[in-house]
């Protein structure tokens, strides 16, 4: 479900969210991202509707949603949200 890109930018960023590793490897990263039902989204508009449908963005700008902890570019257009 998690190609190598999404899971390489989780293990370079997961200290973005979590305070302390939560993956040492690439199979304990893919195994994270889906006990925790991570989302992989194809663009900036579908990471702002599961948003909406997840937590309160009222008055949050696109830049502020696209950098909150929870997201992460994966330097495609695409971007993998992870509720911690």
């Amino acid at each position: 479900m998690y190609d190598k890109k999404v899971i390489e930018v989780f293990l370079k960023n997961q200290l973005k969210l979590f305070p302390e590793v939560v993956a040492e490897d690439e199979q304990e990263a893919a195994e994270f991202l889906e006990d925790v039902c991570a989302t992989v989204c194809k663009n900036k508009k579908e990471v702002i509707e599961y948003l909406e449908d997840a937590m309160d963005i009222t008055g949050m700008s696109e830049e502020e949603i696209l950098s909150s902890e929870e997201v992460f570019a994966i330097g495609d257009g695409r971007y993998l949200i992870v509720e911690g």
